[in-house]
């Protein structure tokens, strides 16, 4: 998938462009950004049926806020563990929120 944005990146747009090799357009719904290891990353959901990207599946690219652009992820250690990370910080704040 290229690494081009159709529009700045923003946590208030709710569906992201991105052209895969193909040049076909595939949108996605933004789930979250995270910081991992002093990077950003992005975690999407695809906004629409695909034939390449489950309903549920996470999709993770690697934020270049000084470019605006997502780059791909090709490490697939790299990739789990920024899920993994995710996921502990979704389920802190879950935790925080019963507390409260």
């Amino acid at each position: 998938m290229s690494e081009e944005l159709d529009e700045e990146l923003d946590l208030e747009d709710e569906v992201i462009e991105l052209v895969d090799d193909d040049g076909k357009v595939i949108k996605f719904k933004l789930l979250d950004v995270t910081e991992y290891k002093g990077e950003k990353y992005t975690l999407l959901l695809a906004a629409e049926p695909n034939d390449e990207i489950g309903e549920d599946e996470v999709v993770i690219f690697r934020l270049n806020e000084e470019d605006e652009v997502l780059e791909p992820v090709e490490d697939e250690k790299l990739l789990e563990e920024v899920f993994e990370f995710y996921q502990t910080e979704v389920e802190a704040e879950d935790a925080e929120g019963e507390e409260n």
